[in-house]
């Protein structure tokens, strides 16, 4: 059986502690977790009057393929409260993301927040993040 690596972002600024711990709980139901980075506070990105969020990531083994992992977190997000509204950068119980497949960036947020930059090289430190071009 194949099996995927991926760098998961989890994030959240409402009861940030109690949603990073159910989301990790639900993870390792779906997924093999291999590794957590650190979680640091940092301030909200695009709306600012909010709660500070909660920021890390954990490396995963998945039998999955990309897109169906990301469906898995999107359910996920859903079964914790996430409500998705027209306000994107907006205050979230969790927020599941793929930052890094197999070794390639999988997501272009990674390039703009350094925070993000920081947890996937604890996860994989020779890991080249590099501009995308």
């Amino acid at each position: 059986m194949k099996r995927n690596t991926a760098v998961i972002g989890l994030g959240s600024n409402i009861e940030p502690e109690l949603n990073i711990e159910l989301a990790r709980r639900e993870l390792a139901h779906a997924v093999n977790v291999l590794k957590a980075s650190s979680f640091v506070e940092t301030e909200p990105v695009g709306y600012k009057n909010q709660n500070a969020f909660l920021n890390g990531a954990l490396l995963v083994e998945t039998p999955l393929e990309a897109e169906e992992l990301k469906d898995l977190l999107r359910r996920l997000e859903k079964k914790l409260g996430r409500v998705r509204n027209e306000n994107k950068f907006g205050p979230r119980t969790i927020d599941l993301d793929i930052l890094v497949w197999n070794g390639e960036v999988y997501d272009n947020d990674v390039y703009m927040r350094e925070f993000l930059r920081y947890s996937i090289l604890e996860l994989i430190p020779d890991l080249n993040l590099g501009k995308s071009e």
